[in-house]
């Protein structure tokens, strides 16, 4: 499944005229491309879809979509976050 996910944007920088950005997703974070939403600054939220950033959106809307994703075991998924089971004690 693709779903757009609201990252936070926490660095942003342009490369052979393309604006880029470092974009925090709960945690994670990944490099995205700003070129559909060149008014995308440092702070703001943004729904990101295969790496290419869509729309502007509201923190309080951003945080509860996460939070929508993660209770729904989406979040991971969607991020490509690779969860490593935990070891069994020794006994």
């Amino acid at each position: 499944m693709c779903l757009g996910v609201p990252g936070q944007v926490t660095e942003v920088w342009e490369a052979d005229g393309t604006r880029f950005a470092t974009a925090d997703f709960g945690g994670v974070t990944k490099e995205i491309c700003l070129a559909y939403v060149p008014d995308v600054v440092v702070g703001d939220y943004t729904i990101v879809h295969v790496g290419f950033a869509l729309t502007k959106l509201d923190e309080k809307s951003a945080l509860e979509t996460l939070e929508l994703f993660r209770s729904v075991g989406l979040l991971d998924d969607e991020l490509n976050v690779i969860q490593t089971p935990p070891t069994a004690a020794a006994g």
